[in-house]
């Protein structure tokens, strides 16, 4: 190698992607250790600075180029030592000229002073903070007045975050492409709203609360009862969205976007309730590039009468005709019970009917207590179809493997608590002749024997999933007293997810 130019030799090293073969790399040659120092453009560091502030020091010495940082103490505890704090955020932001990209995950010792060094950082586009419980929003608003450039902002798990001054800071400013707000008791979606006319650049926006969200107190300080209002903010521009967890009803709040979005490619709606069929008809009417739709939902009580999922078949059609080039397709239906199928408001031939009319490669049923082995049948006529995975899917057994072993570009397979499947049904599978991968996960009822060769690719494990992987739900813990004062809340207010108290 020692025949070779500096810029062949740098765009070797510019391909190799293991940061450990880099490194080991850079130890051959004094030429190659500098080549390194002046191509490596990332890090990622954490637990292994030691002392933290002066390791930073000189990594970011070693590498003047870096543009991508991310600091990760994931994991940590006390006998690791101690963690950056804000002293190693100043270093940062006057080592790295360069930086645009800029990840912070569990810094527990960094405050709202230490991220106000991040003003410095005039290039920076990107900044993702995931659980930081010492940030509050004077600490944003620094960053958003100082970092002029912002495009990027990810904001998890915050808690200490309450008003929102960065938030119509960003808004005014109208440079954020992307938005994602997570687990931050302390903004609700309304306070959302005081993005304003930030959501007409916004190209992808996500909003998500865990643990008990239903019981938030929070309410759209602009409603007024009885007086029909609708929100003067333009996106346009948005190509992905996902609500999750979020209540609709009596208020509008974020549920404006569904309105508003007429570039979407991708939509996530994760247990959003108070969402009807008038809503998600009306997004698909105005969304003819929909590529990748998810729909988690649980049963609502309907008409005082009987519980069943809010949406039906009739968004299915809407989807079917408006969204054509549809490929990617999420169903997941919770706290369905298997002795009530009509919980699920999609029919089973509604769901086929929607396979069979778009283009769908990729589909996922979970919780389809309704869907059986004569809806895996109608399934395995679809072309287009090529992954399938089947979770927590009660009635699709043998008989259902062997229909869909005979669909034509089928190439992979996971099922997931799939009870009534069995080592039989599996071994239908041989005559699927495309089929590259198969996983199998928490059903009991298959062998590990099985599955060999089943497929080229194989994954097995006996092990079940708890309910909340599963279905994608993160719950908080209550207390008996707690779990009663729930059931009075939801039975008063939605009255969501009251098909485990029917005896009330």
């Amino acid at each position: 190698m020692d025949n070779l130019s500096e810029p062949l030799l740098a765009e070797i090293i510019k391909r190799i992607a293991k940061t450990s073969d880099r490194n080991s790399l850079s130890l051959v040659s004094k030429q190659l250790y500098t080549i390194d120092a002046e191509q490596r453009d990332a890090i990622h560091v954490g637990r292994g600075l030691h002392p933290a502030t002066e390791a930073l020091a000189s990594l970011c010495s070693r590498f003047p180029n870096l543009w991508k940082v991310v600091i990760d103490y994931s994991g940590w505890i006390s006998i690791h030592g101690k963690q950056l704090d804000n002293q190693g955020l100043l270093v940062l932001s006057s080592h790295c000229s360069s930086l645009t990209d800029l990840t912070l995950n569990f810094c527990s010792y960094i405050d709202d002073s230490g991220i106000g060094y991040l003003a410095y950082c005039k290039k920076l586009r990107s900044f993702r903070l995931n659980f930081a419980p010492a940030i509050s929003s004077r600490g944003l608003l620094s960053v958003a007045v100082g970092c002029k450039s912002l495009c990027t902002f990810h904001l998890v798990d915050c808690m200490k975050v309450g008003s929102v001054e960065w938030l119509e800071y960003l808004g005014r400013a109208g440079s954020l492409e992307e938005l994602v707000v997570k687990d931050c008791k302390g903004i609700s979606q309304y306070d959302l709203l005081k993005f304003g006319r930030g959501f007409m650049k916004l190209q992808r926006f996500e909003y998500e609360i865990n643990g008990n969200y239903w019981s938030s107190a929070a309410r759209d300080p602009a409603y007024v009862a009885h007086y029909p209002y609708r929100y003067d903010i333009c996106c346009e521009n948005m190509k992905e969205l996902r609500l999750a967890h979020i209540v609709t009803k009596p208020e509008i709040g974020l549920r404006f976007l569904l309105g508003k979005c007429r570039a979407l490619e991708k939509l996530w709606l994760e247990y959003v309730i108070g969402l009807t069929d008038n809503d998600v008809i009306a997004l698909f009417q105005n969304c003819g590039n929909l590529r990748s739709l998810s729909l988690r939902l649980i049963p609502l009580l309907c008409h005082a009468i009987y519980f069943r999922t809010a949406l039906t078949d009739d968004s299915l059609k809407a989807l079917a005709l408006y969204c054509p080039m549809l490929q990617v397709l999420e169903l997941t239906f919770t706290f369905c019970s298997e002795d009530y199928p009509s919980e699920v408001g999609f029919s089973q031939e509604g769901i086929v009917n929607l396979v069979q009319s778009c283009p769908i490669r990729v589909l996922m049923l979970n919780g389809a207590s309704n869907f059986d082995d004569e809806g895996m049948k109608g399934l395995s006529s679809s072309r287009s179809l090529e992954t399938l995975e089947l979770v927590d899917c009660m009635f699709i057994g043998d008989l259902g493997m062997r229909s869909i072993a005979r669909t034509p570009n089928l190439r992979n397979l996971t099922l997931r608590k799939c009870v009534c499947v069995t080592d039989n049904g599996v071994s239908e599978l041989v005559h699927a002749q495309n089929l590259e991968s198969l996983t199998i996960i928490g059903c009991h009822r298959i062998s590990l024997k099985a599955v060999q060769g089943a497929a080229r690719s194989v994954y097995y494990s006996a092990e079940s999933e708890k309910h909340e992987s599963l279905k994608g739900m993160k719950m908080t813990s209550l207390s008996n007293c707690d779990w009663i004062q729930l059931a009075a809340t939801l039975f008063q207010l939605m009255k969501p997810l009251a098909m485990r108290i029917r005896a009330f």
